[in-house]
């Protein structure tokens, strides 16, 4: 501002022309609003709809390790529990013709759908094995400050965690009473459904952005009874 006002009294001082000074003075000051709009508002949430755009990508890649890593590993498991799996996997049998439309609305079916999990039909022996044996790699991802722009998946790996909490403190997940078996139930299905979201979205990010990843999530995919990871 003060250099501003000497640089305006040297203006009138040389020129005697204060009518002109003040004219051009509002003009400018009329179009700050204007550059204010398209500056501050416009650029700049198009700056961060670009540098959110980086960032989830680079959150995929970590999505995709977890998937690598004990996501798939823990689907598989978790459809032994269910008791409606057929029916909710002929549902989800994802192939190379599924269109971005075909994937958000698998998506909304699912949401709509009523899951029953029975903690009987399943091995919880085994996926405390697999949760236990993997603790140590969830404990790294609840660790990434990143991950906190991706609601959704910070949601599954605190559900995912907790259902580790519960099977842990549990010696013998073999002989559980019905109530607490019930409440194992409900854990697994609190993982099992956001998980399930979160593996469709992350394949359609495999179809549009890498196809040969996407290739090997259809033939090893734990909803397809007669999958193979061998190409026929």
């Amino acid at each position: 501002m003060a250099i501003a006002t000497v640089l305006y009294f040297l203006q009138i001082t040389i020129f005697h022309a204060e009518r002109d000074t003040f004219f051009y003075l509002f003009q400018d000051l009329a179009f700050v609003p204007i550059q204010v709009l398209l500056v501050t508002i416009i650029v700049d949430r198009l700056l961060r709809v670009r540098e959110r755009a980086a960032l989830l990508k680079k959150l995929n890649m970590v999505i995709g390790a977890f998937f690598s890593e004990v996501g798939t590993k823990l689907l598989k498991v978790f459809v032994e529990f269910d008791t409606d799996a057929g029916s909710l996997g002929g549902k989800l049998l994802v192939t190379a013709s599924w269109t971005d439309q075909r994937f958000d609305d698998a998506i909304g079916q699912l949401r709509s759908h009523q899951v029953h999990m029975d903690c009987t039909r399943g091995d919880l022996a085994k996926l405390k094995e697999i949760l236990l044996a993997r603790r140590g790699f969830l404990l790294g991802l609840l660790e990434n400050q990143n991950l906190l722009e991706h609601e959704t998946f910070t949601d599954l790996l605190w559900a995912v965690f907790h259902l580790v909490e519960e099977l842990d403190a549990r010696k013998d997940v073999g002989s559980l009473a019905r109530p607490d078996c019930e409440h194992i139930a409900g854990d697994i299905k609190r993982a099992y459904v956001i998980l399930i979201v979160e593996w469709l979205a992350y394949m359609k990010h495999l179809k549009k952005e890498y196809p040969y990843l996407f290739s090997l999530a259809v033939r090893t995919n734990p909803f397809d009874p007669g999958a193979s990871v061998e190409v026929r």
